[in-house]
This record gives structure tokens, C-alpha cells and sequence, in this order.
């Protein structure tokens, strides 16, 4: 059953204390996407795992909440100048909610690896809210942070390349780039270590390289 629970945060920017939501349990969740989107209502999850301050804008997990390290100075002027003008009276759509994160993310020098997570969010925020351009938007970043977190190469676990490559090549398809998707799906073979646990990502990056279509597992 789906609990949530109140909670009661103090922004780590302005030190502005407000309430908000956690998830404390999850029903059983439905099948994948090719883009490893799960069904389920995003007002009972994804909505609940990011929390923003409703003065400043600054946003994260529950966790950067009761953090005990300070925000640095570049952060603080970034998310003064560039986030506090867009926090209106009504609280932001769950993708906003994560593309704050992933901006602050970026500014704090976070691992490519967990903003490309946060753009990624953004964009199945912006499915179950029908804004299509949104959704390309987000996923371009999402893509282009999964690049460079591979490019970095030691930043990625030798088992999980395989995955993320094909990750990026999906992104790709669905933001209508297929030649730049071809080249990646190409490539998920040669990030492969042990092909008997990890034979199930070679046969969705042929499927979405020669007939490229939605389906669910």
C-alpha cells in the first residue's frame, strides 16, 4: 500500500522551514519501457522524492534537507538569480521539481552519472504530464550527461556500461535523433562483460536499432 507521510524540512540555502510529503511505501509497480520508465501514478512517486524550498527554489532529495554541509556560494547566487523568479504561489509540476535538482546537481559538481538520473526523472515527469516538448528537452540532457559520464569512462562500473549506453541510444530515439541512436545502439555489444546476465540489453539494442518501437517487460 502507498503511505505518505509529512515531514517537516529546512531549506539548506535560505533556512526557510517548510512542509512537504515523503513516499513511506510503494505498491507493486507495472511493467518497463524500453527507457526503463516503470508504470505507476508519478503523484505517488516520483512527485514525492524531491522536495523544494518554496522561498528560494533550492531542490533535492529528503537527505540534502537535513544535510549537514553547507551550499557554496556559486550554488546560492545560481539558485537565487536563476530559480527563486520561477517559484510562484502554486507548487512546481514534478518535472520542474526535477530539473531544479538536476541544476543545482550540476552547479555543485555532482557525478555526471546522477544528473543525467535527474533529467532523465524530469522527462517521465513530463509523460505522465502530456508536455512533449519538455520531455525532448529534458532528454537531450539526459543523454548528454550519460555521454560524458561514459567519455569519463572510470566513472561508470564496467558491468553497468552496456546498460547506460543503451539508455542513451533510446534517449536518442525518442528524441527523433535515429542516425545518432544507430550509432549508439551499435555500440552496446562492445560494452558487454558477461553476456549470459547482460544477453537481455544486446537483444533491446537490435530491436531498437533495426525496428525501433515501444514495448513493455
Amino acid at each position: 500500500m502507498t503511505k505518505l507521510e509529512r515531514i517537516h524540512l529546512r531549506c539548506p540555502n535560505c533556512e526557510t522551514q517548510f512542509d512537504s510529503t515523503r513516499l513511506d511505501a510503494v505498491d507493486a509497480l507495472g511493467p518497463k519501457h524500453t527507457d526503463f520508465h516503470v508504470d505507476a501514478d508519478w503523484q505517488r512517486t516520483l512527485c514525492h522524492a524531491i522536495h523544494v524550498c518554496r522561498r528560494c527554489g533550492f531542490a533535492g532529495s529528503e537527505g540534502r534537507f537535513f544535510s549537514t554541509a553547507g551550499v557554496n556560494y556559486n550554488v546560492q547566487r545560481r539558485v537565487w538569480s536563476e530559480l527563486a523568479p520561477r517559484v510562484g504561489s502554486s507548487p512546481l509540476p514534478a518535472s520542474e521539481r526535477y530539473e531544479f535538482a538536476a541544476l543545482i546537481a550540476t552547479w555543485d559538481g555532482a557525478p555526471l552519472r546522477s544528473i543525467g538520473d535527474l533529467w532523465l526523472r524530469a522527462a517521465w515527469c513530463c509523460v505522465d504530464e502530456d508536455d512533449v516538448e519538455a520531455e525532448r528537452y529534458y532528454r537531450r540532457h539526459a543523454a548528454w550527461s550519460f555521454e560524458r559520464s561514459l567519455a569519463e569512462y572510470d566513472s561508470v562500473d564496467r558491468a553497468d556500461r552496456a546498460v547506460l549506453t543503451y539508455l542513451v541510444g533510446e534517449l536518442w530515439r525518442r528524441v527523433g535523433d535515429e542516425a545518432l541512436a544507430k550509432e549508439w545502439f551499435d555500440r552496446v555489444s562492445g560494452e558487454i562483460v558477461d553476456f549470459p546476465e547482460q544477453e537481455w540489453v544486446a537483444r533491446w539494442a537490435k530491436q531498437q536499432h533495426d525496428n525501433p518501437r515501444e514495448w513493455f517487460v
